[in-house]
């Protein structure tokens, strides 16, 4: 008997506040009209109360409260997916399994590979759970990344891409339940090689080359299709796949890389090609529009904001594409339906967007000198909350998590 296996519950944590990123495009002197073609809105901003960790715990904990003990006993796997590492050797999965409090007969891990690091997480999932070799078992995989701007002489560190960076997590429950989304089995396309289109040198700075980067990005999603049209027979790239969702830096990108696959799979024309991106794949954007770029956390955003935005009367196959810079890439897909909405729907992402605190540009620039007190390695640091008062209230007594303090290298951690 064949086992069934996807997504059982996926929650997003977005953090407490948020920029205009055209406000920010102002502030820069950017041509507003190009800017409009990237498609982006938002971005959140982590406040310094905020890391990968806590934003992690934010995003699993409603899963965790939501489920049994019997059932929580069950995860037998912990993963944590993130390219923003708090310690070239401790894992940010321990905090995570600490503070759910999850049984101790759990394997722990992190996983690392840029933007590509949620996919990698969720197959490793996937497959553990095909195994069969721990029965009924559910692994919790937790994608979590942040962008903290800081400044350097001349000017910002990482400007380029200063208006995508965002800040959040995305937790997923694996198991043979697949409420949210039920994978096609062995529908896997894998594509990479050696490129160094981006990287990050020393732990708080990205650098590359972004023309490099877009020219891989639409290398690897053409190839790694093509490989998962082998595999599966029959896959017509418009007709097979009533909705998509790509890993999103930004929106734009997303929108020129699905041109270019109609072109060369359909021979498209301009007007086909821009209802289709409308009707497939602009429904994957509208929660990556509002929080930026969260690196290996994007894939699973972009499927949410699919799955809680598009039209699911009917059940729904989702072609996914998920790409990392050096590169590793890979086209998968799954099956949502109504239930699936309904599922993503109880934990209201929608509403915890709107409701975080909207930051102005001086308030934005004033983190960059708290963010320089946090940089990788800071052996002692104690946060202090009323730097940003207003921010804070989004979080104060809600039951959230927050970083508070560094003891000799040892993150601390309190619920509010």
């Amino acid at each position: 008997m064949s086992i069934k296996t996807g997504i059982e519950e996926i929650n997003i944590y977005s953090g407490s506040a948020v920029l205009d990123v055209f406000e920010l495009a102002r502030a820069r002197n950017l041509d507003n009209d190009r800017f409009k073609n990237l498609l982006m809105e938002e971005k959140t901003v982590p406040m310094p109360y905020e890391d990968p960790v806590s934003n992690a715990i934010n995003a699993a904990k409603p899963i965790i409260d939501n489920m049994s003990q019997a059932d929580r006993d069950k995860i037998d796997m912990l993963i944590t997916c993130t390219e923003s590492g708090i310690d070239f050797g401790k894992s940010i999965s321990t905090y995570v399994h600490h503070y759910l409090e999850l049984n101790r007969n759990c394997r722990l891990f992190e996983m690392k590979n840029a933007c590509y690091s949620g996919t990698a997480g969720l197959q490793m999932a996937i497959n553990f759970i095909l195994s069969g070799v721990s029965p009924d078992a559910k692994v919790l995989v937790v994608a979590t990344d942040i962008s903290r701007m800081t400044m350097v002489e001349g000017g910002l560190d990482g400007s380029f891409a200063e208006p995508s960076g965002g800040s959040g997590a995305v937790a997923m429950l694996v198991s043979n339940n697949p409420k949210v989304l039920q994978i096609d089995v062995g529908a896997n396309g894998y594509y990479g090689y050696e490129v160094f289109d981006t990287c990050r040198p020393v732990p708080d700075s990205e650098a590359g080359d972004a023309d490099l980067s877009l020219l891989s990005y639409l290398d690897c999603c053409e190839n790694a299709f093509k490989e998962y049209q082998k595999r599966v027979e029959g896959v017509d790239y418009q007709s097979t796949f009533q909705y998509l969702a790509f890993h999103t830096p930004f929106g734009g990108m997303v929108k020129g890389a699905h041109r270019t696959m109609m072109r060369k799979f359909k021979k498209a024309k301009p007007d086909v090609i821009e209802q289709d991106f409308n009707q497939r794949v602009n429904p994957s954007l509208e929660y990556c529009k509002r929080v930026g770029n969260i690196m290996g956390a994007t894939v699973p955003l972009a499927l949410a904001s699919t799955i809680d935005n598009a039209d699911f009367t009917t059940s729904k196959r989702i072609g996914v594409f998920s790409y990392g810079s050096g590169c590793c890439s890979e086209f998968y897909s799954g099956v949502a339906n109504k239930n699936s909405q309904q599922e993503l729907a109880k934990y209201g992402f929608k509403n915890h967007l709107d409701s975080r605190y909207k930051l102005s540009m001086d308030e934005y620039e004033s983190l960059f000198h708290v963010n320089e007190k946090m940089k990788f390695g800071t052996r002692n640091y104690q946060l202090d909350v009323n730097s940003l008062p207003p921010a804070y209230k989004k979080v104060e007594g809600t039951g959230k998590l927050i970083f508070s303090e560094i003891n000799d290298y040892y993150r601390k951690y309190t619920w509010v």
